[in-house]
């Protein structure tokens, strides 16, 4: 008695959002749409400097790598069904970067309120 049946949940989990459309905003930044309506521009050297790959990690804390401010994707592909690649003007090509790191990286004001919301 009292016991519920078993069944799906009331309220599934939405699955994460992803990249509908990835295109250039303007000569070097990154442009994405996601699956959840929300659209972002990422700035090129922010993309760079954000680097989530094993020889960008390995740094020591505060000294990310040192990127030329002119630095720019000159290739852009999807990595599986999880991520992007992209080939820097600076010779960097190893790191990926997965759809939710690049969700959690975006920089308008909008995600960047919500961040500082969760944060406090």
């Amino acid at each position: 008695m009292g016991e519920r049946a078993a069944g799906p949940p009331l309220n599934p989990p939405s699955p994460p959002p992803v990249p509908l459309e990835i295109t250039r905003a303007n000569q070097w930044d990154v442009k994405i749409r996601w699956s959840d309506g929300h659209e972002a521009v990422y700035p090129a050297l922010y993309l760079r400097q954000a680097c989530c790959c094993a020889v960008c990690l390995e740094r020591p804390a505060g000294q990310g790598p040192e990127v030329d401010r002119e630095v720019h994707p000159l290739a852009i592909s999807a990595a599986g069904t999880y991520g992007i690649e992209f080939a820097w003007s600076d010779g960097h090509a190893t790191g990926i970067y997965p759809y939710k790191y690049l969700r959690a990286l975006c920089p308008c004001p909008q995600c960047r309120r919500l961040d500082a919301n969760t944060d406090a």
